[in-house]
Parts: structure tokens; sequence; C-alpha cells
């Protein structure tokens, strides 16, 4: 591999065995397994609790004489995300990993090195020679991309560890000591279907092409959500003629901003030329409003050659698309005191309908409680004036952060050096494990670092290897500072 060290080299070999088995969340049991294997190939204990979390046991290296134990802490699953092409089978299918100069990507689907990296990463410390480190505890949960469900109920008696370094940040050079915290709202709005009346036309609207990303760390960066730029055009339609839903479909995880929403509908085609030429002049203006951050929107209305056999009835499409239009969707309140930073936000991350109407998810994230709730009550202030339900869950708490820990001053220290500047403390605008973790372990000092990573949750994923590169000496020289009885041996 060109323009990499050894290191590098043996991490993206651990990243590889990684790729190797398909890991969509709520199906680990196959990485898992493979962990235990590699575990057990190495000569290190493992252990799991019930629902799966693992941790493997790493000895100190040798003239290591520190009391600490660190937790290196990772997540095992993966956003599952591909081009509208790719015809790649999360379920069954390895990750194809290509190398564009300095970047590591997939071929058409999200790479996963959100947060497969951590893993490689932290079994390439347990196998180093060279580098001194204490007594490691390698721990690697479950849904991490759904909720955090994982770190929530992980069993309190796993760890014995009281320093965690997460590595599941995508910056490098960057500390994180704080992030957000987070609600999922399902609206499931009850609807009966009817027979098509004769004489009329179905059309698919097709919105595509977007950016996409990860709906915390992007979601200030004003791209486009599929969603939302769906519902704008069908409400258009729907101003003044009578539109019959037939199918509506957009978005495929809850953390990250829809790329691709389509819907089949049913009008006149009468009345569908008669609103051309203005749904033609918003295309137009979509287009022009999201020309920087997502230039290959594309927006495609054509006729369809058959009719569905059942639609929703005008007036319950117009409860859905004025519903999907109410509802919050982008940043809703930015930091007043750090600049840049969102404090408050939601994603309107999928929509789907069924036989027994549409289901909505919404991801909302936050730093101030009393804020998410806020913003939680008004997804359920405007379900119920629509008739729809509400169900919420995957809650999880913010991570707060403790600018006085020894840890960060150790990794401060750490930095300094590894980068000839000192590195960058922040809080983040996502959900991390480390909040969850520490209301089971309230004395755990944590920080989270990683490599960069840009594009998480998109096809369009991409890991640099020299940060890569960094990230490992930065990791094993904060770890070598619990070792300062050896580290000049």
């Amino acid at each position: 591999m060109q323009h990499t060290s050894n290191a590098t080299a043996r991490i993206i070999e651990h990243f590889q065995m990684v790729c190797a088995v398909p890991r969509p969340s709520g199906s680990e049991q196959r990485i898992r397994a493979r962990l235990v294997q590699w575990a057990a190939e190495h000569q290190l204990q493992s252990r799991t609790d019930q629902v799966g979390n693992l941790v493997i046991e790493v000895p100190a290296s040798d003239g290591c004489r520190s009391d600490t134990t660190v937790v290196l802490q990772g997540h095992m699953d993966m956003v599952c995300e591909k081009l509208p092409d790719s015809r790649h089978n999360f379920e069954t299918d390895p990750i194809a990993t290509v190398i564009h100069g300095e970047w590591l990507a997939a071929d058409g689907t999200t790479l996963g090195a959100d947060n497969g990296i951590a893993i490689a990463l932290a079994l390439a410390v347990a196998q180093e020679q060279h580098k001194p480190h204490p007594a490691l505890e390698l721990l690697f949960t479950v849904e991490e991309e759904t909720g955090l469900s994982g770190a929530a109920r992980l069993d309190g008696s796993l760890l014995r560890g009281s320093v965690l370094i997460n590595l599941d940040s995508e910056d490098e050079a960057v500390i994180t000591v704080g992030c957000a915290g987070g609600t999922r709202m399902v609206l499931t709005l009850p609807l009966r279907r009817t027979a098509v009346p004769a004489g009329l036309c179905a059309y698919r609207v097709t919105v595509s092409g977007l950016s996409g990303g990860h709906s915390g760390t992007d979601i200030g960066l004003g791209r486009a959500n599929a969603n939302v730029v769906l519902t704008r055009l069908l409400l258009q339609l729907d101003k003044a003629h009578s539109v019959r839903l037939a199918s509506l479909s957009g978005g495929h995880a809850d953390n990250a901003i829809a790329r691709h929403a389509t819907a089949d509908i049913v009008m006149a085609a009468r009345e569908f030329s008669a609103c051309s030429k203005s749904l033609a002049q918003l295309q137009h203006d979509i287009r022009c409003e999201y020309q920087r951050q997502d230039p290959d929107l594309s927006i495609e209305c054509v006729q369809l050659d058959s009719l569905p056999r059942e639609v929703f009835p005008p007036a319950a499409t117009s409860r859905v698309l004025q519903l999907l239009n109410a509802l919050p969707h982008g940043v809703a309140v930015m930091s007043p005191s750090a600049a840049g930073l969102v404090q408050t936000s939601s994603n309107l991350a999928a929509v789907a309908t069924n036989q027994h109407g549409v289901e909505i998810v919404c991801s909302l994230r936050g730093s101030v409680a009393s804020e998410l709730d806020a913003l939680a009550a008004k997804h359920a202030s405007l379900a119920a004036l629509a008739g729809a339900q509400v169900r919420t869950d995957a809650v999880y708490p913010g991570w707060e952060p403790d600018f006085e820990s020894e840890l960060l001053a150790r990794a401060r220290a750490a930095g300094r050096a590894c980068f000839q500047s000192e590195p960058r403390v922040e809080v983040v605008h996502a959900g991390l494990e480390c909040g969850v973790i520490g209301a089971r372990y309230p004395q755990m000092q944590m920080i989270s670092i990683g490599p960069t990573i840009i594009n998480p949750h998109s096809p369009h994923e991409r890991l640099h290897l020299r940060s890569l590169e960094r990230t490992w000496e930065f990791l094993t020289a904060i770890l070598a500072t619990y070792c300062s009885d050896c580290a000049n041996s």
C-alpha cells in the first residue's frame, strides 16, 4: 500500500478483517464471533454481556508497572447506506474497499470506518510490541447506530478500567470531551386506502443525488434532505389539484440525512399538465438553493405505464403532506457560547407508507435537556393535530465535559508532541457512547479521538490514511504516559 507506514498497513489489515464480516446494527453476532476468535488466536481473554457487548483483556506491555487499566472503546455495527445502483447486500456481502490517493473508501456503499477503524486501532495496540501501554480492556459495543442501545444496556460489571478512550471521533488532532443527547420519535398516521378512480394517470416523483451525511455533525452544513425536498414538490402539485398518494419512501437511517426519496401519485393528466410550469419553476428554485451544498441534486417526474391498485384519497394525502411540511428539520438552536456549534436539531430521517398509513421517523439531538424536551413536545403537538400516534425510543443522555480531568491533561500534552501544535478540545453535536457509559460508570475519565473521516453515514464516506497514521501515534503516546517508568527503556 503506497504512502503508508508499517503501523498503518497493520491497522488497515485489521480493518479489512472487520470489513469482511457483515455487521449491520442488530446483526453483530458474526463480527463478535470473529473478534472472540481473534482474541483466542492471540491468547487473550474475552467476555460478553447479555446484550452482546464484548470486552477483550490485554495485559500491560513488558515493563509497564502502571496500576491504571485503560478502556479502548468503539462499536461493532455500521450504518448501511448505498448508491441507488449498488447491488450490495449488507446482510451477506463484505465491504469492498478502494484507495483514492490518501483516502480509503468503499465501492458504492458506506465504508464502515465509523466505527470499524476503532476496532482496527484497538487490535493493533493489542499486538504492538514496541510501544508501552498499561493493561487494556478493548470494549466493542452493539447497536450504537440505532440509538446507542448496546451501551445503554452495558453490564455494569463488565469493565474494571477507570479511564476510557473512545475511538469514534472523526477529526484528527481533536479531543472530544462532550456531546449532545438525543431521542428518536416515530410518528404513525393511520389512513385508509381506496380504489383508483377511472381516467387518472400515475406519476413518479424522485429526488436523488444528494450528499446526505451525518445527521448530527453535518446538520449545520445546510445540506438538502430528500424528504423535505420531495414534500415541497408534492405540495406544489397538491396546492390546486386532487393528488392521490400511492406510495412514499425516503431515507433509511435515523442518523443519516436522507439522500433519496420517491413518491408515486395519481392525478388527472390535464391537472398535472396545468401545474407543470409552476412545478418546473420550483425545481429550478430548489436546485439554486442547494447549488453549493448539493450540486448533484436531481429531481425527476415521469409518467408510469400502469396504475396502482389503491391510493390514499385526496384528503388523506393532504394530511400526510401537511404533517411532513410542518415537522421541523435542521438546526433549531445554535450554541450561544461556542461559535459554530449546533445546540439543538432535528432530522426528518425517514418516511414510508404502508397498507395502513404512513410512518415518519425523526431523530432529535440537543445539548440542553430543556430545549430537547421542547423540540420533542413540538413534534408531539404536530402529530396530535394531524391525528398521528407518537412513540419515543432510543433516548440517550448527553456527555457533560470535564475540562479538568487528568486524562485530558495527558492527551493535550501527548497531542502537542505528536501534532506540533495544541490539539483542539471540543464538544460535538453528535451522539457518543461516552455519555451513556458515563452514566453506568460515573467515576470514569473519558475522551474521544479518531482519524479524519468525511461523509460518514453516506456512500461517500472516506478515511484519510495519513490522519490514521498520526492518530495511531497520538493514541499510543497517550497510553505511554501511563507507563512513565518504562517509557525510556
